[in-house]
């Protein structure tokens, strides 16, 4: 019988098929599978079955065992998709959540907002360079660019620079693109728009999503900018740290935390199981199932894995 998985997450959400959605899921609750078997019993066909597999494979999300194919844990799963960037939403969509993200925001503050149009980007660059010269506190970016070139990036960096260096703080929200050295970052899988604010008070967001060549609008309106700002604050609070380490919590059955706890005194295999009334071949099967759940391919690296999630602590009392 195979371990329950968990809660078993949408591989969707990541770009995956509806096919490989669905084989995954089966993976996981009937353990290790062929095609054939999968086919049968998803009612699949079996080229769709195989191109789901294919996908699984390609994604990371599945493991050959002997022959068929097994799902590497929703966990395991959920830490690798975490760590590659998600597609970027269709041309469509792109347009629609920048253009309902500033019309909504528009239509709660007053008519007639005053507005100005840079009507390239290189000029627009140049207004960049000129409100930057200006900033003293605080300077906010949203970038939503599926692909930064390297010209965006030569023209941003000595910019940024320069603010750092007057003791401005930065602060990006991207899509895992690469970040800022200078800047403290966030990632958000989509942000709705790509978007400058300068000390809170002047904003920047390109005159067409699709086309930065087209150029910016810029807005000083006191209402507007401040409701961009509050947008800024809500996707911040919503983003992830990648200062931070990700580690994924690993919850213990009480045999496996009695005999861990045991090994990180210094117990051996043997005297372990003797304090547990287990016999040495119970022991190693179990520390063999842990490392297959975590996912690590010897105890060292279990050890630095159940260290990591916090699962296990060396101030643990040999029990009685």
């Amino acid at each position: 019988m195979p371990a329950d998985p968990g809660a078993i997450p949408a591989l969707t959400r990541w770009g995956l098929s509806a096919d490989a959605d669905l084989v995954y899921r089966a993976l996981a609750l009937l353990g290790p599978a062929d095609g054939h078997r999968l086919a049968r019993e998803l009612g699949l066909a079996r080229t769709r079955t195989r191109s789901a597999l294919d996908e699984l494979a390609a994604a990371g999300a599945t493991v050959a065992a002997g022959g068929a194919w097994g799902a590497r844990s929703p966990a395991e799963v959920v830490h690798r998709f975490r760590r590659r960037p998600l597609p970027p939403p269709p041309e469509a969509e792109r347009w629609r959540q920048h253009f309902a993200t500033i019309d909504g925001i528009a239509a709660a503050c007053r008519r007639g907002l005053p507005t100005r149009l840079w009507p390239s980007r290189a000029v627009a660059r140049r207004r960049v360079a000129q409100l930057a010269a200006g900033e003293r506190h605080e300077h906010l970016t949203v970038n939503n660019e599926p692909v930064i070139s390297a010209e965006s990036m030569s023209a941003a960096q000595p910019v940024d620079r320069r603010l750092a260096g007057r003791g401005v703080r930065l602060r990006l929200i991207d899509t895992d693109r690469g970040g800022v050295p200078m800047a403290e970052v966030r990632h958000v899988e989509t942000p709705p728009l790509k978007l400058m604010v300068f000390d809170r008070q002047v904003a920047l967001f390109p005159a067409d999503p699709l086309d930065l060549e087209r150029g910016y609008v810029e807005v000083a309106d006191d209402e507007f900018v401040a409701a961009l700002c509050a947008l800024f604050e809500r996707l911040w609070g919503q983003g992830r740290d990648p200062s931070r380490q990700e580690v994924i919590p690993i919850d213990l059955s009480p045999r496996e935390s009695a005999l861990v706890g045991l090994l990180a005194l210094g117990h051996t295999d043997q005297t372990a199981a003797e304090q547990l009334g287990l016999s040495p071949r119970t022991v190693a099967y179990t520390l063999r199932a842990l490392m297959d759940r975590v996912g690590v391919q010897n105890r060292f690296q279990l050890a630095l894995a159940l260290g990591a999630a916090g699962a296990v602590s060396l101030e643990e009392k040999e029990p009685e």
